[in-house]
Order: structure tokens, then C-alpha cells, then sequence
């Protein structure tokens, strides 16, 4: 069965591709297609929203089951920001760089116990015949007083979690307690469900 994964981030590909390839699914993504995939207005207030946006857009392009993820970091010193808008909270969309020195500027003078923060990821699917749902893992942790280390992405060299550094520790070691690792069991679970119906 082929599935489609609506993203532009070949590390998210990677992580989406680990759960399904082993599931038996034949996964497909962007450079598959004969085109680039649309940019996705993400207008959703929530995580969930914005993936079911991505998931449906991916549906509608290919007519496979498309699966789709967004995700963030709260901060809880900022009322939750970025949030939603983690992507883009330094104007363009994906600069890393930028973004982290953001959240730095931002938390200049805040102690470590004042420096919580909890990464979300949703994870929707939806089907051909109109079924769909979605999955939330969380990662609760802290935000660093500098950069560490050059592994992973986005705020992972900001983010303290119960195993250190994201940007210090390898993807397995991630993957065990990320919020995408933790979308991905629940994810996992969910689709077998679904398949079986």
C-alpha cells in the first residue's frame, strides 16, 4: 500500500519513513512527484489543524493516503511561544539560526528553573475513502543559555531534555524520548487500527 508523507523536511521524511517502511508501507514523497508540492497555507490555531491541512493537501494531490506532521516548541516563560509559528518566529520560515537566537535574545536573564519549554508533535493521516485522525507526543525539557552541539534541527541545540542536549545525542537516542518518537508510537498504534478495519 502506498502513503504519502506531505512534507518538505527530509528529516521528518527520515523519521515519518522509519514507522511506515517496516509496517510494509511503500512510502512516497515530493520528489516522487512530477512537480514540487504546494506550499501549505498552515491557518490552523493548533497542531492537529495544521497536519490535518498538510495530510488533506497531500490526499488531494496524489489520491493516496497522506500522512503529515506539525510541530513546535512552547516556551512557557514566552505564554507558549513560538508555538504554532515555530517555523517562521524570526520572519522567514525554517531558519533555524535565526529562530534560536530569537528565544535566546528573548530569555536573556531568565533563570534555568523559569526556562521551561515542551516540544509538540501532531501527526495526522487521512484516507482516501475520508477517514482520518491524529496523534500528539510531547518532549518537556528546558531551553539552554547557549547553543550545544549540531545534531538534529530546528531548536534541538536549545533544548534540554531528560537526556541532555537534542543537539547533542544521536536520532536513536532521540527518537526514544522526542515528541515526535512519542507521535510516532501512538501513530503507529492508531494505523494499525485503522488498517485493520
Amino acid at each position: 500500500m502506498k502513503v504519502f508523507i506531505a512534507t518538505k523536511n527530509l528529516k521528518k521524511l527520515e523519521e515519518l519513513s522509519r514507522i511506515l517502511v517496516p509496517m510494509g508501507f511503500e512510502v512516497i514523497c515530493e520528489k516522487d512527484l512530477d512537480s514540487p508540492l504546494e506550499e501549505i497555507e498552515e491557518t490552523g490555531t493548533t497542531f492537529e489543524e495544521n497536519a490535518i491541512l498538510k495530510a488533506k493537501a497531500g490526499l488531494l494531490r496524489t489520491g493516496y493516503m497522506s500522512v503529515a506532521d506539525d510541530s513546535g516548541i512552547c516556551v512557557d516563560y514566552l505564554d507558549g511561544a513560538p508555538g504554532i509559528y515555530s517555523a517562521r518566529y524570526s520572519g522567514g520560515h525554517g531558519n533555524d539560526e535565526k529562530n534560536n537566537l530569537k528565544i535566546l535574545k528573548e530569555l536573556e536573564g531568565v533563570p534555568m528553573e523559569k526556562r521551561t519549554a515542551y516540544y509538540v508533535a501532531a501527526i495526522a493521516c487521512v484516507f482516501p475513502d475520508g477517514r482520518e485522525f491524529t496523534v500528539r507526543g510531547e518532549c518537556h525539557g528546558h531551553i539552554a543559555f547557549e547553543e550545544k552541539g549540531t545534531n538534529g534541527f530546528g531548536y534541538d541545540p536549545l533544548f534540554i531534555s531528560e537526556i541532555g542536549c537534542f543537539g547533542l545525542v544521536s536520532a536513536e537516542e532521540k527518537d526514544k524520548v522526542s515528541h515526535r518518537g512519542r507521535a510516532l508510537i501512538k501513530f503507529r498504534e492508531e494505523l494499525l487500527k485503522y488498517i485493520e478495519e
